[in-house]
């Protein structure tokens, strides 16, 4: 009887003017990257999108313009957290700037995976990621096998603190000391990941080693605008540039021979996976701690390769519209 009476009363209520009665909607999923602009995050984004509509639930994107302004990636997880989301992917821009928020997130009991790059706590669901010290050593092999002569390279680096690209930039510098002692690492410069700055520093390292015969670049824009540097001053094609991720100009650099090779990763599968691995904890399964999604070194002469223009040319509008 006192069930019927409490049943009654919800009906009622839903029909009053204004109230809406309605099914719990679809799980929510928050994916959060570092900056929005790189070709890179909009392939995330991709990624992402495609997961959703395979699982249905529904993706909500936000992240910071740029990818040093670790403030308002925090805010944005905040505000996520806030609106009691079911899920949050998050790639932190900074390892240790992050780890309070992450945390909080798992105080209130909203699951974290983290994708792209690592945090300093354990948080969290899963790490899906390229392993990034790996491709700073295919990065070195490449470099090492091109210059078997030796001679002076140069590094330009990220972000500080970004622990994906301070992974592979270590590795890249490991394994030159380690494997080709005629290379000498001459310079090494922050891009700040940011395709003007990234062309001032190649500009001034060149200047400063006029003898440089290769650099190595630890993510797109840093690539973009040391390819920059070496056409204006004419030495396109002579430093032999080793850059790492990519997009439709660094893809014609490299077929006009301007860039030697690209570290490419497989950003549409980690914003796939970030995604998937979230909704599997969520709906009880336990996902391995740590997912590589692995990385290929792109030549001119493997670019036509079916697996690579897949990597190259991932279906980004197919999602994005």
């Amino acid at each position: 009887m006192r069930m019927k009476k409490i049943l009654s009363i919800a009906l009622l209520v839903c029909l009053l003017p204004g109230v809406t009665c309605k099914k719990k909607s679809k799980p929510v999923i928050a994916v959060v990257p570092k900056a929005q602009a790189h070709i890179f995050w909009q392939t995330v984004h991709a990624g992402a999108i495609a997961a959703g509509r395979e699982l249905g639930v529904e993706i909500r994107w936000n992240g910071p313009a740029s990818e040093i302004d670790f403030t308002r990636q925090i805010n944005i997880v905040d505000d996520f957290i806030n609106q009691r989301v079911d899920g949050i992917a998050l790639a932190p821009s900074h390892g240790e700037s992050l780890v309070s928020i992450v945390e909080r997130a798992a105080q209130e009991r909203i699951p974290v995976t983290i994708f792209d790059s690592g945090i300093q706590t354990e948080k969290y669901v899963t790490y899906v990621s390229t392993d990034n010290y790996k491709g700073g050593v295919l990065a070195a092999k490449r470099m090492g096998e091109i210059l078997r002569e030796g001679g002076k390279i140069a590094m330009i680096g990220t972000i500080p603190g970004s622990v994906s690209t301070t992974e592979r930039e270590n590795g890249f510098r490991n394994t030159v000391q380690q494997e080709f002692p005629k290379l000498q690492i001459a310079a090494f410069q922050y891009g700040m990941s940011d395709r003007a700055k990234g062309l001032d520093v190649a500009n001034d390292i060149m200047t400063a080693h006029p003898d440089l015969a290769g650099i190595f670049c630890s993510n797109e824009s840093g690539t973009v605008g040391a390819v920059q540097a070496a056409k204006s001053k004419g030495v396109a094609g002579k430093i032999k540039i080793v850059g790492f991720d990519t997009s439709p100009t660094l893809i014609e650099d490299l077929e006009a021979g301007n860039i030697d090779s690209l570290v490419v990763q497989n950003p549409f599968r980690m914003g796939y996976l970030a995604v998937k691995t979230l909704v599997d904890y969520i709906r009880g399964k336990t996902p391995e701690k740590r997912i590589d999604t692995g990385a290929t070194v792109v030549t001119a002469a493997n670019l036509k390769e079916p697996a690579i223009k897949e990597l190259v040319d991932p279906p980004i509008q197919k999602y994005l519209k």
